[in-house]
Formats: C-alpha cells, structure tokens, sequence
C-alpha cells in the first residue's frame, strides 16, 4: 500500500493500519520505514477485537484484515486473510473506492 499510498489520496481515501506494538515501538518503526499513511499503536488489540481479527498461533498471530470504511462508517468491503500473506491487491480496494466515490456523485 505504500507505494500506491498516491493513488488512494487522489481519490479522497486514507489508509489506516493498526499495529499491536507499544507507541513507542510503532512510532520508531514508521519513521525508520517512512511509512506515509496513519499508523495507530493499539497495544490492547482494542480495534483488532472489535473488527473480529483472526489470530492464529500456529500461522504466526494476527491474520491480516483490511476493510475499506466509508466516509460514514460503513464497511463496505472486508477481507479476512487466511495467512501472512493473503492481502488482496491495491486494484481491489482502489475498485471499491471508485465504486463509493461513484455512488456519492
């Protein structure tokens, strides 16, 4: 997502990723990355609850989860990731993206 962090400004969308490190540990991590979206330290795994994120011990912890939450709250796309790896493509949520941006037009 970072290297396409410019196609999802240009259409009005934010990324937000959640990590479970401590303030300090997230924050050193995203600076020394230069990482350009929001990163929110969430230590208590609070969000991760309450978006029911999958942990998996014997596939290395948190499944990914990526949703794309309209301007309203709205999930209006959710993907649960079976492993590590499973994060669908940037074109998928830029699709759901035209899609919103098209239906509020």
């Amino acid at each position: 997502m970072r290297d396409g962090y410019s196609e999802f400004t240009a259409r009005g969308a934010e990324i937000l990723a959640i990590g479970l490190d401590s303030k300090s540990s997230f924050e050193a991590h995203w600076k020394k990355e230069n990482i350009p979206y929001i990163g929110l330290s969430d230590p208590k795994a609070i969000v991760p609850r309450m978006y029911r994120q999958e942990v998996n011990l014997f596939k290395l912890g948190r499944m990914p989860l990526n949703c794309v939450v309209d301007t309203e709250g709205r999930i209006r796309y959710v993907h649960y990731g079976s492993n590590m790896t499973d994060i669908p493509d940037n074109e998928i949520f830029l699709n759901v993206i035209d899609q919103i941006n098209a239906s509020s037009n």
